[in-house]
């Protein structure tokens, strides 16, 4: 072969600049390119086999990844199709775009140059990312083809001349810069393959690894083991997503759930194993893992591939924001990326896929519900979180989760929404005919509040979660008109839910005024409104309660960093003394310093029972109450 040189046909001399500064969000991206480009051709002489148009041994289809840390080289090598120096000038010497004016022009008025220039096949090109000068040599598969040679600095010039391989397949030699020397280094480069491509579909070797075999046994019959030099292959080329459902156990599941995250301490819950061809192709597997009332929890464990090369752990627009806290691996060639395929681009199939996804998480959920209520019951503790926080941000899974969305009462009873609304309806209903659901925050600080419901025979429920002050709002909003959520301790239960008997003092007007001025002074606090009412002699003497409405606006000020108006007003209390509890005559016929006293007395309980009583103030109360002893 004659000796050979030109010019890459591009049509401006700033063509590789553009390349090495926006084409690639980071360096490390040539080597999964490369990588990449290797597999494609080893894929293209497999395909070509398979329809009888090369008839030569495929042979065990591999691609070589080397490192001359003291020639400064990076190699890859692959067995695949191969170029002719035709090939070459056709598919490296030809950057494909519709036009370099057009795209210069474009490019100088768009703020994200990913977005340009993704519309162009340009990846063997982040080679010059690292490299001072690029090498090919290449054997076509083609019956009498020549090795050919292309050489490269970066600059718009090559050298095309015979080339040495002796073999179908193809060496791509990265000479590497000064600036990129970090990837002369064989841990950044196993980092990099095992980043991008460890569930490639042809084995990427990258050296050698040590590792032990049985080597007989030992005088006393015990196995002995030897190391040995084996291939370092990185990859697993039939990952458990690439399977049908049908030809996996749950111990493959399982087992690839640990090849995900090594050093995840819990095994998945369940999982939902996706594949769909139409409208779009779509695999993958998704697993639920324990999440329980923990919303700090680490994202971006979802992993996108594109035919089995890792793209980005960021997949916000693929997958619904509540989808986030899953994991587990998606594969789409229909998902739009730039040429970087780092990036997702805008398009009418990413929408698709989020609805999809959602549509067979809700179906699965629902599914093991259905068949069995027990084990979804016992798990509703890990995945309750992510199933309300899905209703709260998707309307469409709210639709289907209603049917299996549990609420759980003190009792550890759990009711889907439809089901407790049947069991309260006809108990807690008031006088108006509002239908009143009551909850705690904390069963055990509010026992005393949740005793006297149910001396009522109410029902009260559990809502502790992070997300459980929207919840509540959830539920008044598809209950209707008539339902509203009442936290236990928000008001003394009578007023809590109002019935059409009246409770009469069995004080008189005036004695309740004396009893309203001697509680007054003994807890002159300003944030604490106090008022004597006709309650059942049974019930607490003093009640400390916080309004429903304030408190669970400060309560989702708290929780979404909004509404800071609400957020920043204080605390205020109301103090409801029992007119017709015993302790309220009796403070009433005591000298007034006893009264103060008693009266002191039964409000640091009603302070205490709420968790509010603490430092000096509980010291006093300690105290007083030994010396009442």
């Amino acid at each position: 072969m004659n000796t050979e040189k030109g010019s890459i046909s591009i049509h401006t001399e700033n063509i590789f600049p553009v390349i090495k500064k926006f084409l690639y969000s980071d360096n490390e991206i040539f080597l999964r390119e490369l990588v990449s480009n290797a597999v494609d051709a080893s894929q293209k002489i497999k395909r070509l086999a398979s329809l009888g148009q090369y008839q030569g041994e495929v042979g065990d289809l591999l691609v070589d990844v080397k490192l001359d840390e003291a020639a400064k080289t990076i190699t890859i090598s692959d067995n695949g199709i191969g170029m002719t120096a035709d090939e070459i000038k056709k598919y490296i010497n030809q950057v494909a775009f519709s036009g370099a004016t057009e795209f210069m022009e474009k490019f100088k008025e768009a703020n994200d140059a990913n977005e340009i220039i993704g519309r162009f096949g340009l990846g063997f090109y982040s080679a010059f990312m690292v490299a001072d000068n690029v090498e090919i040599e290449t054997l076509s598969y083609q019956d009498g083809a020549e090795a050919a040679h292309w050489t490269c600095d970066g600059s718009t010039s090559y050298e095309i001349s015979a080339g040495t391989r002796k073999t179908r397949g193809t060496d791509i030699i990265l000479h590497i810069n000064e600036e990129s020397s970090e990837f002369l280094s064989q841990s950044r480069l196993q980092e990099i393959l095992d980043k991008y491509a460890r569930f490639l579909p042809v084995n990427i070797r990258f050296g050698t690894k040590t590792t032990s075999e049985p080597d007989g046994e030992d005088e006393e019959g015990k196995p002995k083991y030897k190391s040995v030099e084996v291939d370092n292959i990185i990859n697993n080329t039939s990952p458990a997503w690439t399977k049908a459902p049908s030809e996996l156990t749950d111990a493959d599941y399982l087992a690839f759930y640990k090849e995900l995250y090594p050093y995840s301490m819990d095994e998945p819950l369940f999982w939902i194993h996706l594949n769909v061809d139409y409208p779009f192709n779509l695999t993958g597997i998704l697993y639920f893992p324990k999440i329980k009332n923990e919303l700090e929890i680490q994202r971006n464990k979802i992993k996108l591939y594109s035919r089995q090369v890792f793209i980005t752990d960021e997949v916000k627009d693929i997958v619904p924001e509540f989808l986030m806290l899953l994991h587990g691996v998606i594969d789409s060639p229909d998902i739009p990326l730039n040429v970087s395929r780092s990036f997702l681009q805008a398009d009418s199939n990413v929408k698709k896929i989020n609805n999809y996804i959602t549509k067979k998480v809700a179906d699965k959920l629902q599914e093991i519900f259905k068949t069995d209520r027990k084990g979804f019951e016992e798990k509703w503790n890990d995945i309750g979180l992510f199933i309300k926080y899905g209703m709260l941000s998707d309307e469409k899974f709210a639709e289907k989760a209603n049917e299996f969305c549990l609420l759980t009462n003190t009792n550890k009873e759990n009711y889907t929404i439809k089901e407790y609304y049947e069991k309260v309806k006809d108990i807690q209903v008031d006088k108006d005919g509002n239908i009143i659901y009551l909850y705690t925050h904390d069963s055990a600080q509010q026992d005393s509040f949740i005793a006297t419901a149910k001396t009522k025979g109410y029902d009260v429920l559990v809502l502790d979660g992070p997300l459980d002050t929207h919840i509540t709002s959830y539920l008044e909003q598809k209950g209707g008109d008539k339902v509203q959520l009442k936290r236990v301790d928000a008001d003394v239960i009578d007023k809590l839910i109002q019935k059409d008997e009246k409770q009469e003092l069995s004080i008189s007007e005036e004695e309740s005024k004396q009893a309203l001025s001697i509680f007054e002074k003994a807890i002159s606090r300003p944030d604490m409104k106090v008022e004597v009412d006709a309650l059942s002699a049974e019930e607490l003497p003093v009640s400390v309660t916080i309004d429903e409405f304030m408190r669970r606006m400060k309560d989702m000020a708290k929780t979404n960093g909004g509404m800071n108006f609400y957020g920043n007003l204080p605390d205020n209390y109301k103090v409801t003394v029992n007119g017709n509890h015993p302790l309220v005559k009796r403070i009433l016929s005591s000298t007034e310093e006893e009264g103060a006293q008693l009266a002191k007395q039964a409000f640091d309980l009603a302070l205490l029972s709420r968790g509010l009583l603490t430092g000096a103030a509980l010291t006093s109360f300690v105290k007083r109450s030994v010396e009442m002893i």
